[in-house]
């Protein structure tokens, strides 16, 4: 799996972005967002149980992800067609704010090295990457069991401090001085 201070690989993906008649699909790329945080996730399929509530979560908190200057990118190797009849069907998913990226032949999934190595699908992977795309965090969740998006928008707050935070730290509490 790639790690804090990787490279994001690049990808050039299909994605949906509107349930919009004729405006649904978009091309997005690693540079999509230049000069932005990007707050990359993987869920394992779609149409399952625990993804959509991540999926909401995150849908919910967009507009915390764009105060700190960050673009949320979910993706899983269903193809973009699955991701928009997923969303035409499920309440929660109707107005997602971000894209809904497709890995469907899993060359991101791979790059990144999520993909449950009995299973084929990704993990529960979050990367956070900054805007010179390099990734500043990693977490990865077994399949069962959905994050945190809270811990999430804290990390990307303290990795934004540039600044060294202490444990359990939260946007206004102080950082530390190195002696």
């Amino acid at each position: 799996m790639i790690t804090v201070g990787d490279q994001i690989p690049p990808f050039a993906l299909q994605a949906v972005v509107s349930l919009e008649e004729g405006r649904e699909f978009s091309k997005i790329t690693e540079r999509s967002y230049a000069g932005k945080w990007l707050v990359l996730f993987a869920w394992p399929m779609d149409f399952t149980f625990v993804c959509p509530t991540e999926i909401a979560e995150f849908g919910k908190r967009n507009g915390d992800f764009a105060d700190r200057d960050a673009q949320l990118l979910g993706f899983s190797t269903d193809t973009h067609f699955v991701h928009l009849a997923w969303r035409k069907q499920h309440p929660d998913l109707e107005s997602l704010p971000f894209p809904m990226l497709a890995d469907t032949r899993r060359e991101l999934s791979q790059a990144l090295g999520i993909l449950h190595k009995t299973d084929g699908v990704p993990l529960r992977a979050t990367f956070i990457v900054d805007p010179e795309g390099l990734v500043r965090w990693a977490s990865v969740n077994d399949l069962s069991v959905g994050r945190n998006v809270d811990e999430v928008l804290r990390t990307l707050d303290a990795l934004q401090t540039d600044e060294l935070c202490p444990c359990n730290w939260k946007k206004g509490d102080k950082t530390l001085e190195a002696a």
